[in-house]
């Protein structure tokens, strides 16, 4: 029976609500009147142990069962249970749905004689708690108790217990309206999503004669420069005489490209007025984000009363996972109501409409903006991640229109090609390795019978024997591999974790993350393709960025998004958390043709979530706090990684950065096999305070060639 209702300022009522001076003379009388009594604890003879007396345990036993409506152990009667359990349900059905409720004793007399027996009084206080208000609905029922042949103290049911003056066959029924959402949040508070007034532009058929509706369709396409006119025209044709088919949506104050005039001058065409929760720009982070819009049967039926259909809720990414707290609390009405037609509700209790709080970010607009429109032409899978490394805030995290709604950037799968190198590079160190000693890079290198090579076009005057350092800035395969009896598969795992990678979603941070896969156990080929980033090694893009951040702040930095007092009661985090559909073998680095044998798997997520049935726990308050990191990473490990680091971009493979002005760069390249013959792109930089990752899911030129001109332009327009 929720409808929309005009707000209206909260005020108690007259007739079983006129109670609220007995309500405060109860409170007063609460400490005195509840009486205790005291005995010996029998297990040591000890301290006494206080109990209460029997007409005062039944009370409680009362206000309990009140409480959670299980009447199984109320001081009733057992025709009284079930007639209780009935009741409670018909007379308070819509109130719980929307409310909680407690109700406590906060008064009872000393017993006195009735009949043959003892009898005694109490008063009962409900209280619903109406979410963001400071005031809750409150009222005093009494209780009359009485004990006959020193049985048990019980009471006589009455709907009353329920709520004061119930006439028979009333019940409380609600009316409620929509609450303003709670706008999302970013860097120094601002605001990224909030509600915005929009119109919906479609053809109304009841505007226009039905020899018009096709020509008249097809006009307004053209008008708005949709991409396919006709078949909106087909849309407009096969629906209802009377239908309003929406062609586009565009902002009342900024509709972009849209020349309004053109679309006002179109017969037919119809402008209604709404209002949505849109960013900045279309689709801004919208993948992690989520999206905002008419709750579904399921959401509904999750909900336990609390959405109707109708009403606007998250529907994935964040705003699915903090729904609770976004949605608000809509302006309520409670009312007496009986079952017939003409009778008229007697208006019980009232409450003003509750915004929703906000939901704080780590998110820079600038940035995510930046992000976005360099991945707007990508035309596969891709992402670009941007954190400060002194904070591990996540300023930007963009996927490209090719992700298709799937969070790439915090989600997706992939080996992470060359780009691994510095985790490698670490293992290697702390086997006892410097930069500058010698290492062989061969042209081809073979393993248990399979041959490695380095990527096409890798530059011969860097084969032979060349450094360590080199080895890393000029991305060689074979020089790297051909260490692998320095270092185990446990020795790479555990510098990953000093990085940051490896521990999938295990970790709570309040966002769908994850944040990497590095198998402990590998030997042979297997570990050979794990120390050029192949193997059974998967990182996500924002991993990878962690990583760089990590090189940067000299210690390993989680990446953080949600702020740690945002969206207080956030429920359910988006079932983006769960991977996609495993890949296929294949192996190589840096474009490499290397060994056909060792496995590489690539999950993309091709499947973009909706939001509608959420499985990971989101935080409740704060993000869990990331456990300890076995073998830290230290400060001259840090000052080798990031000489490496800028090795690559004055003398190997990042040379495409050595121009970006400001600060410093450092970067590695990399590129991957992934599945179906796939060869993805990959791109990690630091700068100053700002580290990045850029993927692109077909990545065939190389990293350096696909990844790393996202990079490039992403700083040159940072200034840093």
């Amino acid at each position: 029976m929720r409808q929309s209702t005009a707000q209206r300022p909260w005020r108690p009522t007259a007739g079983g609500l006129r109670a609220a001076g007995a309500l405060r003379a109860a409170a007063v009388l609460a400490a005195a009147g509840l009486v205790l009594t005291a005995c010996t604890d029998p297990d040591d003879g000890g301290p006494e142990a206080v109990e209460p007396h029997p007409e005062v345990a039944a009370a409680e036993a009362l206000a309990q069962a009140l409480t959670t409506g299980d009447f199984s152990a109320a001081p009733l009667s057992e025709e009284d249970r079930a007639l209780a359990t009935e009741q409670a349900e018909e007379v308070l059905g819509e109130v719980a749905a929307v409310l909680d409720r407690t109700v406590e004793v906060t008064w009872s007399s000393s017993t006195y004689e009735e009949g043959e027996g003892s009898a005694a009084d109490a008063a009962l206080t409900w209280t619903w708690d109406v979410p963001g208000s400071e005031e809750d609905w409150s009222y005093p029922v009494s209780v009359h108790l009485v004990a006959a042949d020193d049985g048990p103290y019980l009471t006589t049911w009455s709907p009353d217990l329920l709520a004061p003056d119930l006439g028979e066959d009333e019940v409380l029924t609600v009316t409620q309206g929509s609450a303003p959402r709670g706008q999302v949040l970013g860097q120094d508070d601002e605001v990224l999503v909030t509600e915005t007034d929009i119109y919906r532009i479609g053809i109304d058929k009841t505007y226009i004669d039905r020899d018009q509706w096709e020509d008249q369709a097809v006009e307004l396409a053209e008008a708005l420069d949709l991409d396919d006119p006709e078949a909106y025209a087909d849309r407009v044709m096969s629906a209802g005489d009377r239908a309003f088919l929406v062609a586009m949506e565009v902002r009342q104050d900024d509709p972009g490209d849209v020349d309004m005039d053109a679309v006002r001058a179109v017969e037919g065409v119809n402008l209604v007025p709404a209002v949505r929760q849109l960013g900045p720009t279309p689709g801004f982070a919208t993948e992690v984000l989520g999206r905002v819009g008419e709750a579904t049967a399921e959401i509904i039926e999750a909900s336990d009363g609390a959405v109707q259909q109708g009403d606007q809720v998250g529907l994935s990414g964040l705003q699915r996972a903090y729904d609770d707290s976004l949605r608000g609390f809509g302006a309520l009405t409670i009312s007496v109501t009986t079952g017939a037609d003409d009778a008229e509700p007697t208006e019980a209790f009232t409450a003003e409409a509750v915004r929703g709080q906000p939901l704080r970010t780590t998110l820079d607009a600038d940035l995510q903006e930046r992000a976005e429109n360099l991945l707007a032409d990508e035309d596969s899978p891709s992402a670009l991640v941007a954190i400060r490394p002194s904070t591990g805030e996540l300023l930007a995290v963009a996927s490209g229109p090719a992700s298709q709604g799937w969070s790439t950037a915090t989600l997706g799968q992939y080996p992470p090609g060359s780009t691994f190198k510095v985790v490698t590079l670490l293992a290697l160190l702390r086997s006892g390795m410097e930069l500058d000693d010698a290492v062989s890079c061969t042209r081809t290198l073979d393993v248990n019978g399979r041959e490695f090579e380095n990527y096409p076009g890798y530059p011969s005057d860097h084969l032979g024997e060349i450094t360590l350092e080199q080895a890393i800035a000029q991305s060689c395969n074979t020089a790297l591999m051909g260490q692998r009896d320095q270092v185990s598969a446990a020795d790479l795992a555990s510098a990953a974790e000093a990085l940051g990678l490896g521990r999938g979603d295990s970790v709570d941070l309040g966002y769908p993350v994850w944040l990497g896969s590095v198998p402990e156990q590998a030997e042979g080929t297997q570990l050979a393709a794990e120390m050029i980033g192949q193997g059974q090694v998967l990182v996500s893009p924002v991993a990878m960025a962690a990583v760089a951040a990590s090189v940067a702040a000299e210690q390993r930095v989680t990446p953080q998004l949600v702020v740690a007092d945002a969206g207080d009661g956030a429920a359910q985090a988006d079932e983006q958390a769960s991977p996609g559909e495993e890949g296929q073998d294949g192996e190589t680095s840096e474009g490499a043709e290397a060994a056909e044998g060792a496995e590489a798997t690539d999950t993309s997520g091709e499947e973009p979530s909706t939001g509608e049935s959420d499985t990971a726990a989101a935080a409740e308050n704060a993000p869990a706090a990331a456990e300890e990191v076995a073998a830290p990473l230290t400060h001259t490990e840090a000052t080798l990684l990031q000489q490496a680091m800028r090795a690559v971009v004055t003398d190997g493979t990042g040379t495409g950065l050595r121009d970006v002005p400001g600060k410093d760069v450092l970067a590695k390249t990399g590129t991957a096999e992934g599945a179906e013959d796939t060869t993805h792109g990959w791109m990690i930089a630091i700068q100053d305070d700002l580290a990045v990752a850029a993927f692109v899911g077909d990545g065939g030129r190389g990293g350096a060639a696909t990844a790393g001109p996202l990079v490039e332009k992403f700083l040159s327009e940072s200034g840093t």
